[in-house]
């Protein structure tokens, strides 16, 4: 793995909690006099800062939340976007390739109340499958769904567990001990949609998740009176996703460093995926289109990655097809996700990285927000959880940017549910975020 030729970066730090509070560093030979003093942009951020337009990203936040609305891995929705995003990157002249890829079967179904009332559910990936007609079946209270929490009553019912304290596979797991044939999830706090549950792979039961007042209601109304629920679960087969990277080569240069950029553009179901992820979708947009013209002297290229939302099954895929050439030359992934929440709490933008360390990504953005006067914080912090994950571990060095409560680390209340809406989204936030990742990436691939 090439080894970065900026300097390294000196630290002025403070813990808090795993993260670090990250204090702006020297850069090196890229932070040159132009950038005399501390928020006085230097030339060539100008190129950037006064070119990056709120507008146009708010504005593309809201068609792809509101226009297209949840864009679930393998829909037409997804698709739509991905097309979105092709005709805009050809309009600014990139080489485009469009990457198609299988992605894993998708659970759909329905859940029912014997007197016909439909209970909104999720069905997560790896769930079992339910007879053609649907498994009818009366519910059996579980508790958490601790072992103990089963008798000899539980067999050939539905288990109905509220969420909380075990993981989701081991409440299936002990619910399929027990001879249960299903298994229902009901959420421990309220919120504006079922919860998208993560089982860890195939599961011997058939799963629903729904919200904390429809497990109620069924407690109420269908356990205490001996009534029944149908579920339906079956297996979407054989979809595809895809990813649409934008390449952008300098002149004259042989075999030159390539420097990633990367956001995706699905989303969770029933939720429009403002936030997660319009915003880094967005940005990323307008970060390509200041930068179509500009001299360079290293490769960009911008993945706009499908199918985040069910295992980074786009980025995964996207590495893939890198060349051991094109790995070696790699050296940097700005991966955005979630930059623009206008949750008052998130006034700190996190550097994720999934070792925690420092690489040539924090540098670049430490040096960007010391030139041109970024007011949020930044946040060094080992987490995975996003596209970086899959360049990181192929040696490219990779940071997410994302927008989190400093202390806490926590993400917006909004985040995978259906209130993640352009209602939630700061026009502010996403300038901010357009100008410190696009002054660092510029600042990197720059031509001095």
């Amino acid at each position: 793995m090439k080894k970065s030729r900026f300097a390294a970066l000196t630290l002025s730090a403070s813990l808090l909690l795993s993260g670090v509070v990250m204090m702006p560093a020297d850069f090196g030979g890229q932070a040159t006099a132009e950038a005399a003093k501390p928020g006085n942009p230097a030339a060539f951020d100008q190129k950037i800062i006064s070119r990056i337009d709120a507008e146009r990203i708010y504005s593309d936040v809201r068609y792809l939340s509101e226009t297209i609305g949840p864009r679930v891995a393998g829909t037409a929705e997804e698709r739509e976007a991905a097309s979105l995003i092709r005709e805009r990157l050809e309009s600014y002249g990139y080489q485009i390739e469009v990457q198609e890829f299988s992605i894993p079967d998708k659970m759909v179904g329905h859940l029912a109340t014997s007197n016909g009332d439909e209970v909104k559910a999720t069905f997560p990936s790896g769930s079992g499958e339910t007879p053609e007609k649907g498994l009818t079946a009366q519910l059996y209270d579980a508790g958490l769904g601790y072992p103990d929490d089963f008798t000899e009553a539980a067999e050939g019912k539905i288990a109905l567990i509220s969420r909380g304290e075990l993981s989701f596979r081991d409440k299936i797991d002990n619910a399929a001990a027990a001879g249960a044939a299903g298994v229902i999830i009901y959420d421990n706090s309220e919120a504006s949609g079922p919860p998208n549950l993560s089982i860890g792979g195939d599961a011997p039961l058939p799963v629903a998740g729904i919200k904390k007042v429809s497990g109620e209601a069924l407690l109420e109304d269908v356990v205490a009176t001996g009534g029944t629920v149908t579920l339906k679960v079956d297996a979407l087969t054989g979809q595809t996703s895809q990813n649409i990277i934008a390449t952008r080569a300098p002149k004259n240069v042989s075999n030159p460093d390539i420097v990633h950029v990367s956001a995706h553009f699905d989303s969770v179901p029933l939720a429009p995926g403002a936030s997660d992820n319009a915003t880094g979708t967005s940005t990323a947009l307008e970060i390509a289109r200041v930068l179509k013209s500009y001299p360079i002297d290293k490769e960009v290229r911008f993945a706009f990655v499908g199918a985040e939302e069910i295992g980074l099954v786009g980025s995964a895929h996207y590495v893939s097809t890198l060349t051991e050439d094109e790995v070696s030359r790699s050296i940097a992934n700005f991966n955005m996700d979630m930059v623009g929440t206008a949750w008052e709490n998130a006034t700190a933008i996190y550097m994720n990285t999934l070792d925690g360390l420092p690489n040539i990504v924090t540098e670049a953005a430490l040096s960007a927000q010391e030139r041109i006067g970024t007011p949020s914080e930044l946040v060094l912090y080992k987490r995975g959880s996003s596209d970086h994950v899959n360049f990181h571990e192929a040696g490219i060095p990779a940071v997410n940017f994302i927008r989190r409560e400093p202390g806490t680390a926590a993400l917006e209340p909004y985040y995978h549910t259906p209130q993640d809406t352009i209602e939630f989204v700061s026009q502010e936030r996403l300038k901010e975020a357009g100008d410190l990742v696009g002054s660092a990436l510029y600042s990197v691939i720059r031509k001095n």
